[in-house]
């Protein structure tokens, strides 16, 4: 039997995904996301979000209801569905903070925009505005630490869904060589250097990684 390494705790299903592909699953949370207080003011026309714990934060402040009549532009599809289903519209979603800024920069540049953010967010999308031009303001409304853990069990692939669960997993635990599946090329990015045995799944989903692992192996 194959055994893997997930360092997030995965959902049912997509732990039952792997286990009837006969993989044996270790899973350890490597880091932690909490909300964190923010204050709802100064809001510009349009909102952003690259994270779906971005958006669990802001729809914790009741005063988020208010907010729906603004356009909102974000990262990801769950993040995109977690949006619509709570009422606001979606303008532009993306894989990537490359490609929203891209569109933002290009198309909606007269515009204004608050970004809600975490602690260890990049600097792609604020960079990009800001060389752009572009009016913004940031709220910052989740936290994410690193929890690392030593790794006593031998894995033959380890599952990453965040350059900052690869940090923590680097914190403990060194890469040898173990295929790493990423979430994305962000994720990926941050193994350059360590290993060069890195599969990157096609769409920046984690059952889209767990379908690549299926399949390498299969």
């Amino acid at each position: 039997m194959i055994q893997i390494l997930s360092t997030k705790i995965l959902l049912h299903e997509q732990k039952q995904a792997l286990i009837k592909a006969n993989f044996n699953v270790l899973e350890v949370d490597f880091i932690k996301t909490q909300s964190q207080p923010f204050q709802l003011s100064e809001i510009n026309d349009n909102l952003i979000f690259t994270s779906q714990n971005a958006v669990q934060s802001f729809l914790l402040d009741p005063k988020s209801e208010d907010l729906k009549t603004k356009n909102v532009f974000c990262v990801g599809l769950k993040t995109k569905i977690m949006l619509s289903e709570s009422g606001f519209n979606v303008i532009a979603y993306t894989g990537y903070a490359e490609d929203l800024a891209e569109i933002i920069t290009l198309i909606y540049s007269s515009e204004s925009y608050t970004f809600f953010s975490g602690n260890l967010r990049r600097e792609t999308l604020p960079k990009a505005l800001k060389e752009a031009k572009i009016k913004f303001n940031e709220i910052q409304v989740y936290e994410t630490t690193l929890t690392p853990e030593k790794i006593k069990t031998p894995v033959e692939a380890i599952l990453f869904f965040s350059p900052s669960g690869i940090e923590s997993y680097l914190k403990e635990n060194t890469i040898k060589n173990e295929t790493c599946f990423c979430i994305g090329t962000t994720t990926s990015s941050a193994l350059e250097g360590i290993t060069k045995n890195v599969i990157v799944a096609p769409q920046p989903t984690i059952e889209d990684v767990i379908e690549e692992v299926i399949a390498e192996y299969r």
